[in-house]
């Protein structure tokens, strides 16, 4: 059961969306969905690591690294979940799994210092997109970070919860756009008196703002060539490009025209030039149109497989930080003949559907009238051989588990062997849309040896696919007219933790120095002004040194009375100096 009897004496369940770009925890409380703030008193961390000596930075403080210290910092991490990339920060190369487990524990801590108590399980959001391999190792990543991780949701869903518990009296059939940091995600779902039923799926895990932000950047780095003959020199060069291409963007959504300045840019070859660059809509929509397409694409086959046309759709609904920009709500006006909303904070509406779920798991009474259904969104088969003559063909893709279905589900096939006194078969899992195996996603195999002896065809087995709500797929196979049965494991694809790493990773995490959370703020406004510190020249560099300066001393002092007021005057003229970012 999804939904159990509340507990007075447990801990709160918390909702957590593991963004991208960002992260949040929040919980219901008398009712409603509640953000809790980090230690700088901010709903939004960022999902950032920096190393800094033997600390770890999380969050704000390690987002402005990137631009000052960009190879001791991770972002854009989650986009490798579910792969065994190694990320390297120094010496050190770590996992995607561990880097998120990071953001998990300062996120943790965070609800335990807003709520005062300890928290043990979390309701973690994914991109619908998510395949097997990335919701499980979000699992392994809150694992790591000490939390209990039971219930995971597709974010367009937990938004759809929020909207529903916003507007339960309320019937429509609406769509979701939910484009975030990193991921793009397509549902069409249909809210009826608190029932919502999704009806379809789709996506691209790789696909959100930051490629927006890159394509910026490779406009500037074009028109820097052009002008001055070289492109900026890597490491720090670079991310001072797209920081700026970031902030461009940011600013475009209320905009016509902006300027990039990159004063004292390094270029290959180690020349320093003062780089202007004008941009206005027009052209960063001209760079960004292999994107708008690439959104396009998922929007259709979600409504297809929905059997909608765009007038079938009475709402459309934008979550996620990255569609405030103009051209994506242009975009989504144009497809459905109608304005989109964005009644609910779009950064927000993720983790306050996470939290009403958590309300729901935990059995809580304000939304026990509250009843969701999903879909699977991608295709799970196996593969499998034909004879065509005197040839084999292998490599075939057979569904059993099609896109689109209602979750949970359990699906069966029944396959045979190929040969004569076969004595094994290996059933191999795979997740995608293509009739080729090798163009689909390997999620695990397993052998069944000692078959039966017979003749080539005479020996079944069935293959049975059952698909929970998280989207952790389990496999059993059946050998037909035995009571033989044996079950698909799959632990060790790429990505995926051991036990035993499992159980390392999470005495390393206890090891971890985690920068301490009452003297976040002074280190915030450190990394902040010295990522700020590295764009200006003359007087205000000269002013915003000696604030550095200022605060660094005062620290050595320890005493809070004294470093507060200069901490609040160096985020000050921080902000004031900052070239306005805009939303």
């Amino acid at each position: 059961m999804d939904d159990v009897p509340p507990d007075a004496t447990a801990s709160p369940i918390v909702g957590i969306d593991l963004g991208t770009t960002n992260s949040l925890v929040a919980v219901m409380q008398a009712g409603r969905p509640v953000l809790l703030p980090n230690a700088l008193g901010e709903t939004l961390t960022p999902s950032a690591v920096s190393l800094d000596g033997d600390e770890v930075l999380v969050g704000a403080p390690a987002r402005a690294r990137s631009a000052t210290h960009p190879g001791l910092t991770a972002h854009s991490f989650k986009r490798d979940m579910g792969t065994d990339a190694r990320l390297e920060l120094g010496r050190r190369k770590l996992r995607p799994v561990e880097l998120s487990a990071y953001v998990l524990a300062t996120l943790k801590r965070d609800a335990e210092q807003a709520l005062g108590v300890a928290i043990e399980e979390a309701v973690v959001t994914v991109p619908a997109y998510f395949g097997d391999l990335q919701r499980q190792a979000t699992r392994d990543a809150g694992a790591i970070a000490g939390l209990r991780v039971e219930r995971i949701i597709n974010e367009p869903t937990a938004a759809a919860m929020a909207y529903g518990l916003h507007e339960r009296d309320r019937e429509l059939v609406a769509v979701v756009l939910d484009l975030g940091g990193g991921t793009f995600d397509v549902t069409v779902l249909e809210i009826i008196e608190g029932v919502i039923e999704i009806q379809s799926s789709a996506g691209d895990a790789r696909l959100g703002g930051e490629d927006f932000s890159e394509a910026l950047a490779q406009w500037a780095t074009a028109a820097i060539v052009t002008e001055h003959g070289a492109a900026p020199a890597k490491g720090v060069a670079e991310a001072r490009v797209l920081q700026a291409a970031e902030g461009a963007k940011r600013r475009l959504t209320g905009q016509e025209n902006v300027s990039l300045a990159l004063p004292g840019l390094e270029l290959k070859g180690g020349r320093r030039v003062d780089v202007e660059l004008a941009l206005d809509r027009a052209t960063a929509g001209a760079a960004w149109e292999p994107l708008l397409e690439r959104l396009r694409a998922p929007i259709r086959r979600a409504l297809r497989d929905a059997k909608l046309q765009p007038t079938g759709i009475e709402e459309v609904l934008l979550v996620g930080g990255a569609t405030r920009m103009p051209v994506v709500v242009e975009l989504a006006a144009k497809l459905f003949g109608r304005m989109p909303r964005r009644d609910l904070p779009t950064d927000e509406v993720v983790a306050l559907g996470a939290a009403v779920q958590a309300a729901r798991k935990a059995g809580d009474a304000a939304v026990d009238d509250l009843v969701v259904t999903d879909v699977a969104p991608f295709t799970l088969g196996i593969g499998t051989a034909d004879r065509m003559g005197q040839r084999i063909v292998d490599g075939i893709f057979s569904p059993i588990l099609e896109r689109g279905t209602v979750i949970p589900a359990s699906r069966v096939n029944r396959y045979s062997t190929m040969h004569d006194d076969q004595r094994a078969l290996t059933v191999e899992v795979f997740q995608g849309e293509h009739s080729l195996c090798a163009d689909n996603v390997a999620l695990g195999k397993y052998t069944l040896k000692r078959l039966p002896k017979g003749r080539a065809g005479d020996v079944g087995i069935d293959v049975r696919f059952s698909y929970d709500l998280n989207g952790i797929l389990e496999v059993e196979m059946s050998v037909v007219g035995t009571d033989r049965t044996e079950s698909m494991v799959i632990e060790k694809h790429p990505g995926r933790l051991t036990k035993r790493q499992l159980a390392e990773a999470r005495t390393a995490m206890e090891r971890l120095k985690f920068h301490p959370r009452d003297s976040l703020p002074n280190r915030t406004a450190l990394a902040r002004a010295d990522a700020l510190y590295a764009e200006l020249r003359g007087p205000e560099r000269e002013v915003l040194g000696a604030l550095i300066g200022e605060l660094r001393a005062v620290l050595e002092v320890q005493d809070p009375a004294l470093i507060a007021p200069v901490r609040e005057r160096l985020v000050a003229a921080t902000r004031d100096l900052s070239v306005p970012s805009g939303r």
